[in-house]
């Protein structure tokens, strides 16, 4: 039996975070959840618009807002457990530890409110985060290493330095599809070489273009488009289902 669609009063969580529900835009009952994340220093709103533009069929899509706002009123808000800044550039470290983030995730969204409220399976819920929202979608995916989800989609992020090391016998089966610059990127070598080792199923995207960032048209968004095809569950089809983004 599918999962019922999610309501306000199953996010009711001791530490009230920020979020939107999109439901199928087709009256059909959803088999699938997809949670979208943010990057640093935005807020859930344009991932909410995001979901809506997908369009994927028999799909709820749910917007978490970072739990931890930017301080000196710079708006936005963060996933990491910390935040400082780089000497050298003064810019804010992205790969600032995501246990905290990752346990709120885990135990109160995936666990309390979509499997025990909901009625959903872990194989039932997938993941799309952009830039820090990737890597704490990573984060997720690694801690929950005995369960499989639907698969995780990481744009412009990494497998931060805070995710488990797994036994090479114990790899997450969550697979995984990451996208980034294929010049430019701020994804490091060595974070890609870390995703092989605790995720069996990894594909690595290089997108023909400078500097990273949301996908800005349909070549960039197709292989994101044809993995959710293939891991949704769903009885129409994904790319047929989906509108034109651009």
């Amino acid at each position: 039996m599918p999962g019922r669609l999610p309501n306000e009063a199953d996010f009711a969580f001791s530490k009230p975070i920020a979020f939107s529900i999109t439901p199928p835009s087709s009256s059909q009952q959803p088999i699938n959840v997809l949670i979208l994340l943010h990057g640093l220093g935005d807020t859930h709103v344009p991932f909410t618009n995001l979901g809506r533009q997908m369009n994927l069929p028999e799909t709820v899509c749910i917007s978490i807002r970072a739990p931890k706002p930017l301080p000196f009123d710079l708006g936005g808000f963060h996933w990491g457990d910390d935040l400082y800044f780089e000497p050298s550039s003064d810019a804010m470290n992205k790969d600032t530890g995501f246990r905290a983030s990752a346990k709120l995730i885990i135990e109160e969204v995936v666990q309390r409110a979509l499997i025990e409220g909901c009625g959903y399976e872990y194989r039932d819920i997938l993941f799309f985060g952009y830039s820090q929202g990737g890597m704490a979608a990573l984060q997720v995916g690694a801690e929950l290493q005995d369960e499989e989800l639907g698969g995780i989609v990481c744009i412009a992020g990494w497998l931060p330095d805070s995710a488990p090391m797994l036994p090479i016998d114990k790899k997450s089966r969550t697979p995984v599809l990451l996208c980034k610059a294929a010049i430019s990127s701020e994804v490091p070598a060595s974070a890609l070489a870390r995703l092989k080792d605790t995720y069996q199923y990894s594909e690595v995207k290089e997108w023909k273009r400078n500097a990273d960032g949301m996908p800005r048209n349909r070549e960039e968004m197709l292989p994101i488009m044809q993995f959710l095809a293939r891991r949704l569950r769903s009885r129409k089809g994904v790319l047929e289902g989906a509108i034109e983004l651009l």
